[in-house]
């Protein structure tokens, strides 16, 4: 059967493309996924409107099933990342230079992930974990001093994040506050209440050239005095001969500051809100720490789905959930309507620290851009939650204030209270 063409398409009655759904909160939002769920798994969207209109954009498949992103993950020979991973088809300049490897594919794809993968086993995990777990204490310490009352994003949760990812890459002390700074700004550009009334691709331009020119910095001392970090490993490695240039050194170092920084953080903030909400499931855990904390990690990820969601792009004619895809058409991936899909987990509304099996897609729905970071973040909220939880036995989390965001399901501020 040949696909319909995108001009002879009629939108979907449920609009997940606008910045008003985006703004609703994601009991809200899991509603309308749910509809489409049952109905109609993949569906016809209006185009997205957060970072730019652009007339000539037709709009994008929506897949909200978890087997169905699971599909177009694995399938990356025909539903490709190099074309973009957000709703717009945005600049190709701004691509590469934000986006690294993941907005690549096959081969190029393969030899740059090769080159940083290293960074990432579990025996460099278990190198590292001394440290998070150092940090993990003297943050929440720093809390406690703060005291009660306090933003419990900015005392706590973006702070071990940060210092994982500068004690990994190598970033000095005067740096880590700008890169925190511009990494934000990044994730939050299409968050109207963070830009303020300025134009989100600038926004966007002018955070990704500070991170590049943090990382040239960087990458320069490296050349001349190597260290053991993940920055000296950039500089020497070589892909089919050659070393890494300054631009595809930068482009890694921005992908890092927001990916290193973002999945924790959210998790972290959403995870405190639910043992608060879900005191049973907090005395669960608490009756066997050690034992319980790592299905628990599970459960905090798949409830947080801090990364909304992801494009790809097909590039042959194709099916998807009785839908026919045709070459050229977006395809937008919603983790957390995966998270919540009624056929893959059992009571999926429900906050379960125990869940077995856990087959969530927060961290992408396999295949080649699975999250290669995802052993340091479950390493850093073992070690956040186990200080969090003992060293602040009573702390609870207020009301969240969210980000609107159609990328990533953000906390921007939220109050907590504890006993010093």
């Amino acid at each position: 059967m040949t696909p319909t063409s995108a001009a002879q398409r009629a939108y979907d009655e449920i609009d997940l493309s606008s910045r008003a759904f985006w703004s609703t909160t994601a009991a809200e939002r899991e509603r309308s996924f749910a509809v489409l769920r049952a109905e109609r798994p993949v569906s016809w969207q209006r185009p997205g409107e957060a970072l730019m209109k652009d007339p000539d954009d037709p709009g994008f498949w929506a897949v909200v099933r978890r087997s169905d992103i699971a599909e177009v993950s694995a399938r990356n020979d025909v539903f490709v990342s190099g074309q973009g991973v957000f709703f717009e088809n945005i600049p190709t300049q701004y691509l590469e230079t934000t986006q690294s490897f993941l907005a690549m594919d096959p081969p190029r794809h393969t030899r740059l992930r090769r080159l940083v993968s290293a960074a990432f086993t579990p025996k460099q995990v278990k190198r590292i974990e001394d440290q998070i777990n150092a940090n993990a204490k003297a943050i929440v310490k720093e809390l406690a001093q703060v005291g009660s009352g306090a933003d419990f994003v900015s005392h706590c949760a973006a702070k071990l994040p940060l210092r994982t990812l500068s004690d990994m890459v190598g970033i000095p002390p005067e740096h880590r506050a700008d890169v925190a700074q511009l990494a934000e700004a990044l994730v939050t550009a299409i968050d109207p209440a963070a830009l303020a009334g300025r134009d989100p691709l600038s926004v966007m331009a002018d955070s990704t050239m500070g991170l590049h020119q943090i990382a040239t910095e960087l990458a320069a001392q490296r050349r001349s005095a190597p260290r053991d970090d993940l920055m000296t490993n950039l500089v020497q490695a070589e892909v089919d001969g050659e070393r890494l240039t300054n631009e595809e050194i930068g482009a890694f170092f921005v992908l890092l500051s927001v990916a290193g920084n973002d999945t924790t953080r959210q998790t972290t903030s959403h995870a405190l809100r639910a043992l608060t909400v879900f005191p049973a499931q907090r005395e669960w855990l608490m009756a066997d720490f050690d034992r319980r904390i790592n299905p628990a990690i599970e459960e905090f990820v798949r409830w947080a789905s801090p990364v909304a969601s992801f494009r790809r792009t097909a590039v042959s004619d194709t099916e998807l959930g009785g839908q026919q895809i045709a070459a050229g058409d977006k395809v937008v991936m919603f983790y957390a309507s995966g998270n919540r899909d009624p056929q893959a987990f059992t009571d999926p509304d429900r906050f379960d620290l125990s869940r077995d099996p856990n087959p969530h897609v927060a961290f992408g729905g396999g295949g080649v851009h699975f999250c290669l970071g995802n052993q340091v973040a479950k390493a850093q909220l073992r070690a956040i939650f186990r200080e969090l939880l003992h060293q602040l036995p009573d702390i609870e989390a207020g009301d969240p204030e969210y980000l609107a965001s159609s990328f990533i399901h953000g906390v921007r501020a939220m109050p907590c209270t504890f006993t010093a």
